[in-house]
């Protein structure tokens, strides 16, 4: 155990220790939900580093975790050997990179099969469906109430809340049970979509 101690906190293996020690407290906030497993995407090229198909806080947590693997285990060899203080450090510099270019072909066959966790397109939406028509499923439909069936554009069908602004009395009319509406909009803090009378004729769809 006293190896173990004095090796992590030698050089060159006290380096990725303390990386180590970052990437624990970070996936630690992950799971109490204080942090975002793919909030750094957006500053980070991974795909142009190789590593890319998954979220670049799990390439880089994997090439930390096999980084810091290989300097531990060539610091206790170098330990073991008994060579003066001034080759340990240079050997140390050496074992820094070759663990580090080690580490990184194995990463990039890891993360191939973790890809397949991440697929590259979001989850559906519900604001996907604005622009599609719907049939109203209630007697009526208002400003506070009101529902409809509508058929996402992969074939799955969806009953959604639905609102209508107030009809003008010349030329305007109210959705009924199993009339034709139109979402154009949908609004986030009450979770319901606004429609609109629609006819079928219009409907590129037939």
């Amino acid at each position: 155990m006293a190896e173990f101690l004095h090796a992590i906190a030698t050089f060159p293996a006290v380096l990725f220790t303390a990386a180590l020690v970052v990437v624990i407290g970070f996936w630690l906030l992950v799971l109490l939900g204080a942090a975002d497993h793919d909030g750094f995407d957006a500053d980070v090229d991974a795909d142009a580093l190789g590593l890319g198909g998954v979220p670049v806080s799990v390439s880089a947590s994997l090439l930390i975790v096999l980084s810091w693997f290989f300097t531990l285990t060539g610091t206790v060899v170098l330990s073991r050997t008994g060579w003066p203080d001034a080759l340990h450090h240079l050997l140390g510099a050496v074992l820094l990179f070759a663990s580090l270019f080690g580490a990184w072909p194995l990463t990039r066959a890891l993360v191939r099969p973790l890809a397949k966790l991440f697929p590259d397109e979001p989850g559906p939406s519900l604001h996907d469906f604005v622009g599609l028509t719907c049939t109203i499923r209630t007697g009526r439909v208002d400003g506070d109430f009101g529902q409809a069936e509508v058929a996402a554009r992969d074939g799955s069908t969806a009953v959604v809340q639905v609102r209508q602004n107030e009809v003008p009395q010349n030329g305007g009319s109210r959705l009924a049970l199993g009339s034709t509406g139109l979402l154009y909009a949908y609004d986030d803090t009450g979770e319901f979509f606004w429609v609109t009378p629609f006819d079928k004729a219009l409907d590129p769809r037939g």
